[in-house]
């Protein structure tokens, strides 16, 4: 009796380590974040599979032309800059190898043809400690606008990148590339359109689950890891291991817009802004 009851006790030992260990796993996995996209993000983009995996494609040649292939596995924001398009995707990059689309949300992308309007420039950016990006105060221009949206909200600075001017000559020139949200009354409702003066303006909600899982946030790990401090980071951050550095910006050259990409909301007249 007493060695069945070792067997069935060594029996239940390891069927618990086995969902110890799946659970891990799942954990490990940073698709985990998927859901947590759909429940924090109030503007959401529901790409079909077929075009997740043509971006997935498009990310992949973009990363190999600027020698970054094979990527470490990590987070990746890709921007489609497209004029019907105008979306921010957030990619993990399994260790397996496979891009997977973890959310999609409409973005704002420069519009030129206004001096100081540039065109978002195409690439990919690193994203630093050393550009040492901000929080919004959440004051308002001299038009009454909050160009970097409500206070708190954590301004990704890219640092200065060549870009094409908008204006004159259109040719290439300094802008301070950054991704941020935007004035929640005025301007949000026109994501999902070209509008900046070259930056990628996000929503709020976008904004928040960027910082708060730490999704640019790689170098950021690397020296807080070797005891370096950042007031810039919030306190109620959920960084994981996949944390990563960069910001692609694509142009998929599209001739329509994909009923996917469709504006929810009617962009509001015209006017001028900040950023």
């Amino acid at each position: 009796m007493r060695a069945k009851r070792l067997v069935r006790l060594f029996g239940l030992i390891v069927a618990l380590l086995s969902v110890s260990r799946a659970a891990a796993l799942a954990s490990d996995d940073g698709r985990t974040l998927a859901p947590l996209f759909e429940a924090q993000v109030t503007r959401r983009l529901n790409i079909p599979e077929a075009e997740q995996e043509r971006y997935a494609e498009l990310l992949t040649s973009t990363l190999e032309k600027d020698g970054l292939a094979p990527l470490a596995p990590q987070y990746v924001i890709l921007v489609d800059r497209s004029p019907h398009v105008q979306a921010a995707m957030i990619f993990w990059k399994s260790p397996e190898g496979p891009f997977y689309l973890i959310g999609a949300t409409p973005v704002s992308t420069g519009l030129p043809g206004r001096y100081e309007h540039f065109v978002t420039p195409l690439g990919v950016y690193e994203y630093v400690t050393s550009h040492l990006d901000f929080r919004s105060q959440g004051t308002p221009n001299r038009f009454g606008i909050r160009g970097y949206g409500v206070r708190g909200l954590r301004i990704f600075d890219f640092g200065w990148v060549q870009a094409p001017k908008g204006w004159g000559d259109r040719a290439l020139s300094r802008l301070r590339l950054q991704m941020h949200a935007t004035d929640p009354d005025r301007l949000d409702p026109r994501l999902g359109t070209a509008q900046s003066e070259g930056c990628v303006r996000t929503t709020a909600s976008f904004n928040r689950f960027v910082d708060r899982y730490g999704i640019l946030d790689g170098d950021y790990e690397r020296a807080a890891a070797k005891g370096q401090r950042f007031s810039v980071l919030s306190p109620e951050r959920e960084p994981t291991r996949w944390s990563g550095r960069y910001l692609v910006v694509v142009d998929s050259q599209r001739e329509e817009r994909p009923a996917w990409a469709r504006i929810s909301r009617p962009a509001p007249p015209a006017h001028r802004t900040s950023r």
